[in-house]
């Protein structure tokens, strides 16, 4: 009973450390984004976007656009972090933008190796590979990559980043089951852009980014730089590394052409090289003693090249014509195993979009290869694929009255060895007053079969047998949400009040599971079932003077049907709660702490996770040209260390159990940010 009466103690301690301060950031701003076919509004809510319906009050922004509409007329829902929000996560952890994305409703990064700190993004619930990550508008991080590519993407180039959550297949290409991330680049103004961004961690961690940009008449230019590197860390007495170590260099220049009024381009470079090496403390360090020999070495490179042309044939109609070729090497070693191979990629789109008042159309053909080539000579089983995807695209818009708009959509691929996949979308904007809008829209989507999955992952493709059309099949989808806003002004509009809530189903069909097969091995099968995932997320916010307070609220219920028995998915955590109140004295003082709760998530083993808050406090003290700043993240030292175990078994063949908190615990950082 002491014992109880002591952890309930520790608990209500958190918890209040973490409501003590919640003071944050930023004041409200409000943003533009292109969803596909349409220019939306949102407002700032710290870690999540709600729609602002106060479109006339805004300066316009044109984002990554395939149309002209505005958010009182456009049915699709998206989130937006702008380019302050990316900044300030930026001063969180400038290496990489996990934690950008992780704090958003209905968004989790799930981590998949303890030790080498591999990543993926889950999107209300599903696993990492059913959401589509695009660079510029460009694919990102496929198979292969896709453990990797969160990590080693620094934010500082970044202007924005654009979340659409449910199917996006019909212009995305039908990987977006789960939902979409768009990473937006930064594009040279008249007025240069230089900045720097200096940052050390107490986990013996170092980040140095740079980025330029600036158009001179008919040419202009980018580049961002950056290297990030660590030693390994452990906060607790296990004697593996929460934090691995590691050194990265990212470099990314480009080039803009602005041929006439017209016509413009730009062709565009990105490189990066990671040696990640995690395991023993005692081998990282060089000390390669009697039962400490573990280690996981993870060694990538990307290198990705790409050319966007635009020519507008009048103010209404505009051709636009996108490729890509990627690069991307990648090997795992472990005591006595090593996975190495080389994954090729390319896309090409050329489409058409034409405006005519009400109404907008936009049209188009695309050409997917992936083709994964594995090292042989130093494995048993190659697992070699090629998969080459021809779509054709055509989607529209249109208001049929001031308070009613339709958006609706056809995606057809054919997918050489696996066929025909048709793709609709629907969408309907409900906005009966200027204060109250609803949405509701939904879709169809796909996924083609690759070893690389979240569960193979975890295992670094250890004994994983390779795919095959003759015995695999396509993943299938349909889902749907709806959501209702309400955006109003009481006392006089002293206060601002504004409520978003959101309702989400989606169903997939043939979910491709590993499964234990012969000797130890593994293999993918399609099982004979459905995987679904439904919920809600509510978000609330309330701004009074410089002060915002926001508060979030995630519940999911994801579960798969096989045989016709019915399980709870793993590592999903049915509740999360997100709190924050900012306030700012502008380009003087950002002053804040957050707090956040995850619920108990069932194991893969048959246990139950811990519940936790992570809360995070930060201060940053702003001039004309630069801005010096302080986070002490996860303060109260939350990690799985702290109340469960990471692994089974000895420390020179370590069976890892799931990771669903975190493991470095509580890492201050403290950087300087410049800008010329």
């Amino acid at each position: 009973m002491l014992a109880k009466s002591g952890n309930m103690k520790r608990k209500y301690y958190t918890l209040f450390l973490c409501l003590l301060g919640v003071v944050a950031f930023a004041s409200p701003r409000t943003y533009y984004i292109d969803g596909g076919a349409g220019i939306y509004g949102f407002t700032e809510q710290k870690d999540s976007i709600v729609v602002d319906e106060q479109e006339e009050e805004l300066d316009e922004v044109i984002v990554s656009t395939r149309g002209t509409r505005t958010i009182k007329r456009s049915p699709t829902r998206i989130e937006v972090l702008s380019g302050e929000e990316i900044s300030e996560k930026a001063m969180m952890k400038p290496g990489d933008i996990r934690v950008m994305l992780s704090e958003t409703t209905g968004i989790q990064m799930q981590q998949t190796s303890p030790i080498s700190g591999n990543a993926l993004i889950r999107i209300q619930g599903l696993d990492g590979r059913y959401t589509q990550v695009l660079k510029d508008g460009f694919p990102a991080f496929p198979g292969a990559a896709s453990g990797l590519g969160l990590l080693q993407t620094p934010p500082l180039d970044l202007r924005q980043v654009e979340v659409i959550k449910g199917s996006s297949s019909t212009l995305y290409g039908g990987g977006a089951i789960a939902g979409l991330v768009n990473l937006i680049s930064k594009t040279p103004t008249e007025e240069r852009d230089l900045s720097f961004l200096l940052n050390g961690t107490t986990a013996r961690g170092l980040d140095l980014s740079g980025f330029f940009g600036q158009r001179f008449g008919k040419i202009g230019t980018t580049v961002f730089a950056s290297y990030n590197t660590s030693r390994a860390y452990d906060p607790s007495d296990v004697d593996f590394s929460a934090i691995p170590q590691y050194d990265r260099v990212n470099i990314s220049p480009k080039l803009f052409l602005y041929l006439s009024p017209e016509t413009n381009g730009s062709l565009g470079l990105n490189s990066m090289i990671e040696n990640r090496l995690g395991g023993d403390m005692h081998y990282i360090r060089g000390k390669d003693v009697g039962g400490h020999s573990h280690y996981e070495r993870n060694k990538s490179q990307r290198h990705s090249l790409q050319l966007n042309l635009n020519h507008w044939f009048s103010e209404t109609s505009k051709l636009n014509l996108k490729g890509s070729a990627t690069y991307f090497h990648r090997s795992i070693e472990q005591p006595g195993y090593l996975f190495e191979g080389t994954q090729w990629t390319t896309f090409g789109e050329l489409a058409y979009s034409f405006t005519n008042g009400k109404a907008e159309w936009v049209g188009g053909l695309n050409l997917w290869t992936d083709h994964f080539s594995e090292d042989a000579a130093k494995q048993a089983i190659a697992r070699d694929y090629t998969q080459t995807t021809f779509g054709a695209f055509v989607q529209g818009s249109t208001s049929l009255t001031p308070w009613f708009s339709v958006e609706a959509g056809l995606r057809t691929d054919y997918v050489i060895d696996y066929g025909l996949a048709f793709l609709p979308r629907l969408s309907l904007l409900f906005k009966p007053t200027e204060k109250l809008s609803s949405r509701l829209g939904g879709g169809f989507g796909y996924k083609t079969p690759t070893i690389f999955t979240e569960e193979s992952e975890r295992i670094a493709y250890r004994s994983v047998l390779p795919v095959s059309d003759q015995t695999n099949k396509m993943e299938r989808s349909w889902g749907a949400n709806w959501d209702v806003n309400y955006t109003t002004g009481i006392w006089d509009d002293n206060i601002s009040l504004s409520i978003n809530h959101m309702f989400f189903y989606t169903r997939l069909d043939n979910t491709l599971l590993m499964k234990p097969f012969n000797d130890g091995q593994y293999k993918m099968v399609n099982i004979d079932g459905h995987t679904d995932t439904m919920g809600w997320e509510t978000n609330l916010k309330i701004g009074w003077r410089d002060f915002h307070y926001y508060f979030g609220y995630t519940y999911t219920r994801t579960k798969t049907e096989e045989f016709g028995q019915h399980y709870e998915n793993f590592l999903t955590p049915r509740h999360r709660l997100n709190n924050v109140l900012m306030y700012e004295v502008e380009n003087k003082w950002k002053v804040g702490l957050e707090a956040y709760y995850y619920s108990p998530q069932r194991l893969s083993d048959g246990t139950r996770g811990q519940s936790y808050w992570l809360c995070g406090f930060m201060v940053e003290k702003s001039w004309r040209h630069f801005s010096v700043f302080v986070n002490f993240e996860n303060f109260t030292d939350s990690r799985q260390t702290r109340f469960d175990t990471i692994y089974t078994g000895s420390r020179t063949n370590p069976e890892w159990r799931d990771i669903y908190a975190p493991l470095d615990g509580f890492v201050a950082n403290a950087g300087i940010k410049i800008r010329l």
